[in-house]
């Protein structure tokens, strides 16, 4: 009866081990490689922000200037950081929620090493003056249509895992992360081709309408599925609990599918386009609150079903931090875009400030969380440092909370007020001024430090040179010494797998 009984699980354990070692180089490739193209941002967005509040700072480099810095910080940090750690991150869920072991890690592996170079040479063309202007689409011309035909080598293998999936259960995480595998080429070839494209030659005002919607379509509908498919998956797992109502996560799910694709041209309010299409995107970004709330209820509540869990799990701690990080970014979102205050917002730093709050503050938190979870069981190797998983959570959180507060809403609000005031002196603009830029400036070098522990820490893993244990790396230790804490024994938890499903 025994052996019966062990006999399924010991099949789950044994598909969950193949499932984990055929996808071990791709996953860590994008990880790794996601991981330090994010610190190749940092470094240049505090090259880019100490040249804000300091303009004599790197004279010697004229070629390295405010705009050139601005372009290549973002783009590094969207599609070097920020694109790979969600390909890792999908490809990863999408194997283990569907039970499938993946067939091509060799092609995924190859189209990762394409994108990286890709990156590179568009990197290094816009630090030459070569780059597009265009925001979130600052990479030469040529760039674009082979990081798409890349991302179909990357993605097609996730749908036809999802395809050919066993039990026929649908997880609410595999609903966020197969609209994201649909909504990713419709952005960005929507995006590129009247932004950039030939649709977009000689119609500036319907390219500059296409690069503002374009960039809330990728925040929205590529990097929040990703994140919130990952917390949806991380929550559960460790607390050994569902979902707290299936229910509100499709609501959350309807509401985001909904509501995500019509923001974006509230930015260009009082610009010549369709009066109706400014105040219909201001109204769907107050409105991204629905779904950012329905997603915070459901994690929270999912999270405080076993209280010690966050205290213990370095997962579940980065993916709550994450999912108030979306309720921050949702609110100053929604904030910004009321019409009254848009008037301060509109063409200040509060609109960058609110980007990287998002991409730092919300997105990458849940990467984070998903990564610390993923990579010991693709290694078969635990974290070797409780100390630098707490430095890099803290670093980044005071890193955040700088831009977040200082930068963005007290920067950004003073900067649209001195716009305001055609009064105000350039001298008394850059004196009043002065302490919010560096407050960017330091935001960023926490988070640069955090970044460099995560790196190190990364690469040890991928050389295996964790530690081998039966139990996963927890922040604190039972009263009785026990090593065993929330995340012990998660993989007898497959078949519940994070969430409840659709029957």
């Amino acid at each position: 009866m025994s052996t019966e009984t062990n006999s399924p699980y010991l099949e789950d354990t044994q598909l969950r081990a193949d499932i984990d070692r055929s996808l071990r180089h791709p996953v860590m490739f994008f990880f790794t490689s996601g991981a330090a193209w994010l610190a190749v941002s940092l470094v240049l967005g505090i090259l880019f922000s100490a040249k804000v509040h300091s303009p004599g700072f790197l004279d010697g480099c004229s070629f390295l200037n405010t705009g050139v810095l601005y372009q290549a910080h973002l783009s590094t940090m969207i599609y070097g950081w920020g694109a790979q750690a969600a390909f890792g991150v999908i490809i990863w869920l999408m194997s283990r929620l569907s039970r499938q072991e993946c067939k091509a890690s060799g092609l995924i592996l190859t189209a990762g090493h394409v994108w990286n170079a890709c990156i590179a040479i568009g990197t290094i063309r816009i630090l030459m003056g070569e780059g597009s202007g265009v925001a979130w689409m600052y990479f030469p011309k040529f760039i674009w249509p082979v990081l798409l035909a890349i991302y179909f080598f990357i993605g097609i293998w996730a749908v036809i895992a999802f395809r050919v999936r066993r039990g026929g259960h649908i997880y609410i995480s595999q609903w966020y992360l197969m609209a994201t595998l649909f909504w990713f080429p419709w952005v960005f070839i929507s995006g590129h081709l009247f932004a950039i494209g030939y649709l977009g030659e000689g119609h500036e005002m319907m390219a500059t309408a296409a690069s503002a919607w374009y960039r809330s379509a990728l925040m929205f509908l590529f990097f929040t599925p990703v994140a919130i498919a990952s917390a949806y998956y991380i929550a559960p797992k460790v607390t050994g609990r569902p979902v707290y109502s299936y229910n509100l996560a499709l609501f959350g799910f309807w509401a985001l599918a909904i509501v995500g694709p019509w923001t974006g041209f509230q930015r260009l309010m009082g610009a010549p386009i369709p009066s109706f299409m400014q105040f219909l995107s201001a109204g769907a970004a107050i409105l991204m609150l629905i779904p950012a709330i329905a997603v915070a209820i459901n994690i929270l509540k999912t999270a405080s079903a076993k209280k010690d869990a966050m205290a213990h799990s370095p997962s579940l701690r980065f993916t709550v931090a994450g999912v108030v990080g979306l309720l921050v970014f949702a609110a100053l979102g929604a904030l910004m875009s009321v019409p009254g205050v848009m008037k301060y917002t509109q063409f200040s730093t509060a609109q960058y400030g609110l980007e990287i709050t998002g991409l730092l503050g919300f997105f990458s938190m849940c990467m984070y969380g998903a990564i610390y979870f993923i990579v010991p069981r693709i290694t078969n190797r635990e974290w070797i440092s409780v100390g630098l998983i707490r430095q890099h959570f803290w670093l980044t959180v005071y890193g955040v909370l700088f831009i977040a507060i200082f930068y963005t809403l007290g920067g950004g609000f003073l900067h649209g007020e001195i716009l305001e005031n055609v009064n105000e002196s350039q001298d008394s603009a850059y004196t009043r001024l002065f302490p919010y830029a560096v407050s960017l400036t330091t935001g960023f070098i926490f988070i640069l430090i955090a970044t460099f522990f995560f790196c190190c820490h990364l690469l040890l893993m991928w050389l295996r040179l964790g530690r081998r244990s039966s139990h996963p790396t927890l922040l604190v230790r039972h009263a009785h010494g026990s090593p065993h804490g929330p995340e012990g024994d998660l993989d007898k938890l497959e078949n519940l797998d994070s969430n409840l499903s659709t029957h």
